[in-house]
């Protein structure tokens, strides 16, 4: 399944999470590129939305691979962590929280975010690969007791839906296609644009709840 572009591919995520619409759920959108399309499943759901903000750790030798996550709040390490030292750890996390908490006051200045506890999270990205990260944030996530966990996805390799649908954090998984030949989420798009820092912005602030 190839989508025209991430506001098609919203508006059919859009339909099959019609169940939650009025209920006390938030869109919980992955920056950047989940941000476009958490703004329209918001407004199509009279939502409110939220970005996540988490970035992974990565290994020392290959920065690509991921040890684990960090958001403002929690941590969490996996298995491959135990071979890295704990400074390393601990220098790489101070790190993404001072970029993440500059992050957070460029999107959204002094506003608070909003309590997550008792709430259904409804996670929105653009596509997963290898469903590391999100699962590290889920986890995160986890910690502030949320009533429902829902994550809501266009595309997806079959090896990243598998752990998701695995996941004990996650109590539902919507995932519009998981191809077979999959190698790049983009691949799945015909326009699958950059999405810059002041589209985030923009788009954060556009959206009001009815």
């Amino acid at each position: 399944m190839i989508f025209k572009d991430r506001i098609e591919a919203a508006n059919l995520l859009a339909d099959k999470l019609e169940t939650y619409r009025g209920k006390n759920a938030i869109i919980l959108a992955v920056p950047r590129g989940g941000v476009p399309m958490g703004y329209i499943i918001a407004k199509q759901l009279s939502l409110p939305l939220e970005v996540v903000l988490s970035k992974k750790i990565g290994h020392p030798l290959h920065k690509e691979f991921a040890i684990g996550a960090v958001t403002l709040k929690s941590q969490v390490l996996s298995e491959a962590a135990k071979e890295v030292s704990k400074s390393y750890i601990e220098e790489e996390t101070k790190k993404i929280r001072t970029l993440l908490t500059k992050r957070y006051q460029d999107y959204y200045g002094n506003k608070k975010p909003q309590e997550l506890k008792d709430n259904i999270l409804i996670i929105v990205d653009d596509g997963v690969a290898t469903g590391n990260t999100i699962i590290s944030t889920i986890q995160m996530l986890h910690d502030e007791q949320p009533e429902k966990i829902v994550v809501a996805i266009p595309v997806s390799s079959q090896s990243a839906l598998q752990k998701l649908k695995n996941s004990a954090f996650i109590d539902d998984v919507i995932c519009l296609s998981a191809p077979v030949n999959f190698r790049a989420v983009g691949q799945f798009y015909e326009n699958f644009d950059q999405v810059d820092d002041s589209e985030v912005k923009t788009l954060l602030n556009k959206v009001t709840v009815a």
